[in-house]
C-alpha cells in the first residue's frame, strides 16, 4: 500500500547556490518547511533581498519499504525557479512557484544515505509566469508549502476525478476517473475497486473495473443514487471515494473527498444546486506580515473561516494564483465559493511563456478538480489584453480537463474578446469621478457604482457576468486614517454591493481586497504596502470589513459597528453626523447622556437592495444643537441594535475614552507540536467601555517562554489601537506563555497549550 507522510523537517538551509552543495552535506540553518528565504519587515519591504538563488539540502536514508517500490518527493509549492538534485546529479526542474511538483527518486536512490539539494531561485525570471512586467505583489522566495515522501507500487495510482451529475429523477450519478502509473511497463492484469463513502465513512455503493497496466485510465461508474445530500453554502456536505488497484498480488488505494452539487453562472445569475445566489466576495492574496508565503495549515484555514464567518461572504477569488491546497480544502469545509485562476497579472510574454502558463492551467486542474468549492477556473492572465489564440487555447484546455466548470478570464478594459463561459470584469468605475466631495476637476460622469454589462461586453445580448475586483487601489485606506475617509471606504464598499444586489444580469461582485498586503515600489504607499482590503495585514478589521459582514443573516450573528472614534474633532469642522451604523439589526436605538432614547431604521432609500443597508444617523435624528456645536460639551454615546423588536446588541461609546486595559486574544489556544503551526495573538488596548483606542500607539514589548517561537520582531507598535504576533511551534509540548508589556497599562500574559496532536499523512 502507499504511504505519504510529511517530508518538512530536518532541512538546512543556504544562502546562495554553490555546485558544491549539490553533492555535499554543508552545515548551515537547520529549518522547518514551509519556510520563507528571508525574515521580512513589516514596510519598507526591499524586494530584491530574496530575488536571488538560494539551497535546501537534506538527507534521505535508504529505507527497507523503498525496496521494489516506486519512491517520489511531492512539493506542493517552492518559488519561483526550483531544481533538484539527488547525490549531485540534476533530476528535475520545476519553473513555476504555484503549482505541485513531484520528484521521481528511484532510479537515483542509492542504499545507504543520499542527499537530496534543492535549488531555489528567487528572481523575476521573465521567461517564468507571472514575471516578465510589473506585478502588483511579491513572490517570496523558498519552499512555502509542505513537502511529502511518497512510496506506491510500480503500479499505481496517479490521480482520481470525480463527476458528478443530476439525474432527471432527484438523484445523482457519479463516476470515477482513474489514471494509472505504470513503472515496470508490463501488461498485466489490474482490479479496480471504488468505493463511494457517506460522511460518516459509511460504504454506501461498490463499482468494480478490470484493465490492463497498459491502460492510461480506466471510468468507473456509480448509478442511481439516492438519498444524497447536497453540498451547499450552509450545508457543505462532503462525500468521499476511494479506489484500490491491485495488480501482480500489490495493491495501492487512493482517495478524494467531493460533493454532490450543481453550480452555474447564468445571464440571469449565479445558481447553486438551482438556487439564484448573488455572490458577494473578496479577493485574497496569500501572504502575511514577516513570513511572506511560508504560512502553514492552520494559518490558511484562519483565512477562509475570516472570509466565511467574519466577513460573511460567499465567495473568494484566489487572485491571482493558485494557492495552499490547506486553505480550498476548508473551503470545502466550511461552504465558501472559490474562483481559482493561473498566475499573472497584465503581462503575456511570448511562446516559451505562454506554453507554460498552459501548464500551470493544466496543473492548476488536475490538483483541485474534486474540489465542490471551486466554480470557476481563470483562464485568462489578470487584466491583459486580448490574445485570440492562446485564450482559445487556455479555455480548449480547461474545458478538456474539466468540462463540469465553466470558465472565466479576468480583464479591466471594455469590450474585450469574449471566449470564457463567464464575462469577468474588474469594473473601477466608481473612484474615476472623484469623491462625492470632491469631484475630479472637468469630470462628466456622475456617480456611478457598476457599470451596465452591455455596456462593458460590448455584446448585443446579455451573457454571464462577475464582477471580480472594484474599490482597491481608488480608495486605499489605512486602519489609522480619519474618520471621514473610512466613511468614504465603507460608503464605496455598499455602493457597489448594493448596485450588484439590484442588477439582475451581475451574479455578484468580489472586492479588492480581503487584506493589505507588501508590493513592489511601483505600487502601493511609501512603506511598499498595498492598504487596499478591508483587513490590514495582520487580519485586523477597518470599518469596510463590517460593510460585508452586516450582510450576513443576523442569526448567524449580529452585527453593530458604527464608524467613528466618536470624538467632536475627529472630522473636518468637527462633530460626527451623519454617523454609519453597519448593522444586520431592523433598527438602532442611540440616546446621548441621560437624553431620550431615539430610534433609526436602515436607509433603505439610498441602499434598496443590500440585505442590510446601514443606519445613517444625521440632523432627521438629532438637532445641531443637541450635538454638533463646537464648545458645546460631548457625551457618551449608547446604541442599541434592535431585532424583531427585541434588543440583542448594546454598544457604550465614552466620551473621555482612557487606556483602561490590554486584551489578549488568540486564534487558538493550543499550538500543535506535530507540525510547523503558527497561531496569531491580536493584543487590543481598550477603554473604560471595552472599546478599541483606534489612537493607541505605544509600543508593545513580547515575550515568550515555554515550547514556541516569536514570529517578528520583539517589540511592535500598535497600530489603530492593537498589535498582533504570531507563534510557532517547535515541535516540542507544554505550556506556551506570551508575556506582553506596554509603559502605560503595563504587564499582561496569555497561555497556551503545545500538544502533539494528530500526526499528518496522506
Amino acid at each position: 500500500m502507499r504511504t505519504v507522510v510529511p517530508f518538512n523537517a530536518g532541512w538546512v538551509f543556504h544562502e546562495g547556490d554553490d555546485r558544491f552543495l549539490q553533492s555535499r552535506l554543508t552545515s548551515g540553518k537547520n529549518v522547518e518547511l514551509p519556510h520563507n528565504a528571508v525574515d521580512l519587515p513589516y514596510g519598507y519591504l526591499d524586494e530584491t533581498r530574496f530575488q536571488r538563488p538560494f539551497t535546501y539540502q537534506k538527507s534521505l536514508q535508504w529505507r527497507p519499504e523503498f525496496e521494489g517500490r516506486r519512491v517520489s518527493l511531492v512539493f506542493d509549492g517552492a518559488m519561483a525557479d526550483s531544481t533538484v538534485f539527488l547525490n549531485g546529479k540534476e533530476i528535475h526542474a520545476h519553473p513555476d512557484g504555484y503549482t505541485p511538483f513531484e520528484v521521481g527518486l528511484t532510479d537515483h536512490l542509492h542504499r545507504g544515505e543520499n542527499l537530496l539539494c534543492v535549488r531555489i531561485d528567487g528572481s523575476e525570471n521573465p521567461g517564468i509566469p507571472p514575471f516578465g512586467g510589473q506585478i502588483d505583489y511579491l513572490t517570496y522566495a523558498g519552499i512555502y508549502r509542505d513537502a511529502w515522501l511518497k512510496c506506491t507500487s510500480p503500479v499505481s495510482i496517479e490521480r482520481i476525478r470525480v463527476e458528478t451529475r443530476e439525474l432527471p429523477d432527484p438523484g445523482f450519478s457519479a463516476s470515477v476517473r482513474c489514471d494509472i502509473r505504470n513503472g515496470e511497463q508490463a501488461d498485466e492484469p489490474i482490479a479496480l475497486t471504488a468505493s463511494l463513502r457517506s460522511p460518516d465513512g459509511t460504504v454506501i455503493s461498490q463499482c468494480r473495473a478490470d484493465a490492463t497496466s497498459r491502460d492510461d485510465s480506466v471510468i468507473l461508474s456509480f448509478g442511481d443514487l439516492q438519498e444524497i445530500s447536497r453540498w451547499d453554502l450552509r450545508t457543505p456536505v462532503l462525500y468521499s471515494v476511494d479506489v484500490r488497484l491491485e495488480c501482480m498480488g500489490r495493491h495501492d488505494q487512493l482517495d478524494t473527498r467531493f460533493g454532490f452539487r450543481t453550480a452555474e453562472f447564468r445571464p440571469e445569475g449565479f445558481f447553486l444546486n438551482g438556487r439564484k445566489v448573488t455572490l458577494r466576495g473578496l479577493n485574497r492574496h496569500q501572504s502575511f506580515p514577516y513570513i511572506g508565503y511560508a504560512a502553514g495549515r492552520r494559518a490558511q484555514e484562519r483565512d477562509a473561516e475570516l472570509l466565511k464567518h467574519a466577513l460573511r461572504c460567499n465567495l473568494v477569488r484566489t487572485s491571482h494564483y493558485p494557492q495552499s491546497p490547506w486553505f480550498l480544502d476548508h473551503c470545502d469545509r466550511i461552504g465558501l465559493l472559490v474562483f481559482e485562476e493561473i498566475p499573472g497579472w497584465q503581462h503575456i510574454g511570448g511562446d516559451d511563456w505562454k506554453r507554460r502558463s498552459l501548464n500551470n492551467l493544466r496543473s492548476m486542474i488536475l490538483r483541485d478538480w474534486n474540489h465542490p468549492s471551486i466554480v470557476l477556473w481563470g483562464t485568462r492572465i489578470n487584466e491583459s489584453p486580448d490574445d485570440h489564440d492562446f485564450y482559445v487555447r487556455s479555455n480548449d484546455l480547461a474545458r478538456t480537463l474539466d468540462p463540469s466548470r465553466q470558465t472565466g478570464g479576468v480583464r479591466n478594459v471594455t469590450r474585450s474578446e469574449f471566449l470564457e463561459d463567464v464575462y469577468t470584469m474588474n469594473d473601477f468605475v466608481l473612484g474615476s469621478e472623484g469623491s462625492s466631495a470632491a469631484p475630479l476637476p472637468g469630470g462628466n460622469r456622475p456617480r456611478t457604482a457598476l457599470r451596465h454589462p452591455r455596456d462593458v461586453t460590448g455584446l448585443d445580448r446579455d451573457v454571464p457576468y462577475l464582477v471580480t475586483e472594484f474599490n482597491g487601489h481608488m480608495f486605499p485606506t489605512k486602519r489609522t486614517d480619519p474618520e471621514e475617509r473610512q466613511i468614504e471606504h465603507v460608503l464605496r464598499h455598499l455602493e457597489v454591493l448594493d448596485a450588484a444586489y439590484g442588477s439582475a444580469e451581475i451574479s455578484g461582485c468580489i472586492g479588492w481586497c480581503m487584506a493589505d498586503y507588501n508590493t513592489h515600489k511601483d505600487f502601493g504607499s511609501g512603506e511598499r504596502i498595498c492598504h487596499h482590503g478591508v483587513l490590514d495585514m495582520f487580519r485586523e478589521p477597518k470599518p469596510a470589513a463590517f460593510a460585508y459582514a452586516s450582510q450576513g443573516d443576523p442569526g448567524d450573528g449580529v452585527v453593530m459597528k458604527p464608524v467613528t472614534f466618536w470624538a467632536r474633532g475627529e472630522r473636518s469642522i468637527g462633530g460626527s453626523l451623519p454617523l454609519v451604523v453597519l448593522t444586520n439589526c431592523d433598527a438602532v436605538a442611540f440616546r446621548f447622556a441621560d437624553g431620550p432614547a431615539k430610534t433609526a431604521l436602515p436607509d433603505r432609500s439610498r441602499f434598496p437592495n443590500l440585505p442590510h443597508p446601514p443606519v445613517i444617523i444625521d440632523h432627521r435624528h438629532i438637532s445641531q444643537g443637541e450635538l454638533e456645536c463646537w464648545g458645546k460639551a460631548w457625551y457618551d454615546l449608547f446604541l442599541t441594535g434592535v431585532l424583531e423588536g427585541k434588543p440583542v446588541r448594546h454598544l457604550h461609546l465614552v466620551a473621555n475614552p482612557l487606556p483602561a486595559r490590554i486584551e489578549l486574544t488568540p486564534d487558538s489556544e493550543e499550538l500543535l507540536a506535530s507540525e510547523k503551526d503558527l497561531v496569531r495573538v491580536v493584543v487590543r488596548a481598550l477603554d473604560q467601555a471595552g472599546n478599541v483606542l483606534v489612537h493607541f500607539n505605544e509600543p508593545l514589548s513580547i515575550r515568550i517562554s515555554g515550547p514556541a517561537r516569536l514570529v517578528g520582531p520583539g517589540i511592535v507598535p500598535f497600530r489603530g489601537g492593537s498589535a498582533v504576533f504570531w507563534l510557532e511551534s517547535t515541535g516540542e509540548t507544554g505550556t506556551v506563555l506570551a508575556e506582553t508589556r506596554t509603559l502605560e497599562l503595563g504587564r499582561s500574559e496569555v497561555r497556551l497549550r503545545a500538544t502533539r496532536g494528530p500526526e499528518r499523512g496522506d
